[in-house]
């Protein structure tokens, strides 16, 4: 059984949790300009394509940090299910509420037909499929939840070997996954080593090993991963948006293999990190402290910003995103900070 070299609460988990919300809110304030490509300058193109590939690692750093905080301990399953999915599905309710009301406006004012019948079926949609396409994170998460208790026991009493093993062929499933690779696919059925399920062991096993190397290399190993993760991902996403005359998005997938080095570097760089900085730490734990409601929130906040006209396009992109990105991150944190402070609104926030 391996050892939790780790013990306690780890404040680079937070710190790697707060960049990756910021990371996701950088995402989502510059995918606007890449499904643009050939209609709009190459060097605006190139800057959202750059940003891009430098924050895709957030997606998976989220499901690796949950391996790393949840995997390490045994959970009673009623308690584990109560605690977990109250925390996590009444704020989901909540924000889903807001969506599909925001939604159901935008409709009205567009003088869409609107009926009791249809609002119905419209609402149920809503809510099966999301409120808003940023949601499909939390209907993935809830499905990882649903394993943690099962997944957390074998983990905790499995050798560095038999954890080896699960990595090794969930890390085959992302490479016969390569289109290139695809021929090499057999019919053996590996599903059950695939998908988001492997981020999270991947999260938890490298949380817990102290490797040999000392941490001047490691940080050299980390920053390699990093930059050539995001060399892939910038390219190979510029050659085949070229090759196919519009946007491919493949190398921002989640599961390609730039993505995995990208995720990996950032994960063990900040696993190595030292800060010691009092405003760092108190302006991290902060974020940290909301940053499931800053993830509800800030599509709502980036809708609303761009009707006053701050979004990519209100100066140079180079400027506008960043500065986009750090309204939203304030305007999101301030709304669920208020939230919170009302009566039962913890409860609700995020």
């Amino acid at each position: 059984m391996i050892q939790n070299q780790n013990g306690g609460k780890m404040f680079w988990a937070e710190a790697l949790r707060t960049i990756a919300t910021i990371s996701v809110i950088f995402l989502h304030a510059v995918a606007e300009i890449l499904y643009q490509y050939g209609s709009i300058s190459s060097s605006v193109w190139w800057t959202g394509n750059i940003y891009d590939s430098l924050f895709r690692f957030c997606v998976p750093v989220f499901v690796m940090l949950t391996g790393v905080l949840m995997l390490n301990r045994t959970h009673e399953l009623s308690d584990f299910l109560r605690k977990r999915f109250s925390r996590i599905i009444l704020p989901f309710l909540f924000w889903s509420i807001i969506y599909a009301l925001y939604a159901w406006i935008n409709k009205t004012l567009e003088g869409q037909e609107v009926n009791l019948l249809k609002t119905l079926k419209w609402l149920i949609r809503q809510f099966l499929h999301g409120a808003s396409f940023h949601f499909w994170y939390i209907y993935m998460i809830i499905g990882i939840y649903l394993f943690i208790p099962i997944l957390s026991k074998w983990i905790q009493n499995a050798t560095e070997k038999e954890i080896l093993y699960f990595l090794f062929i969930w890390f085959f499933t992302l490479i016969v996954g390569q289109p290139v690779l695809s021929g090499f696919k057999t019919n053996i059925d590996l599903t059950y080593f695939s998908g988001f399920i492997g981020y999270l062991v991947l999260g938890y096993y490298l949380s817990i090993n102290s490797f040999t190397a000392n941490k001047r290399v490691t940080n050299l190993i980390s920053l390699f991963f990093i930059i050539v993760g995001f060399l892939i991902t910038a390219f190979g996403t510029y050659f085949l948006s070229f090759s196919d005359k519009k946007f491919n998005g493949y190398f921002y997938n989640n599961f390609a293999l730039s993505v995995l080095m990208s995720s990996i570097g950032v994960f063990m760089l900040f696993k190595n990190s030292q800060i010691n900085s009092p405003i760092a730490i108190k302006t991290i734990k902060f974020i940290n402290k909301y940053s499931y409601g800053v993830y509800l929130a800030h599509i709502l906040v980036l809708s609303l910003l761009k009707i006053y006209g701050i979004d990519y396009s209100f100066m140079n992109p180079i400027f506008s995103v960043p500065i986009t990105t750090f309204i939203c991150l304030v305007i999101s944190t301030i709304i669920i900070y208020t939230i919170n402070k009302l009566p039962y609104g913890k409860y609700i926030s995020g």
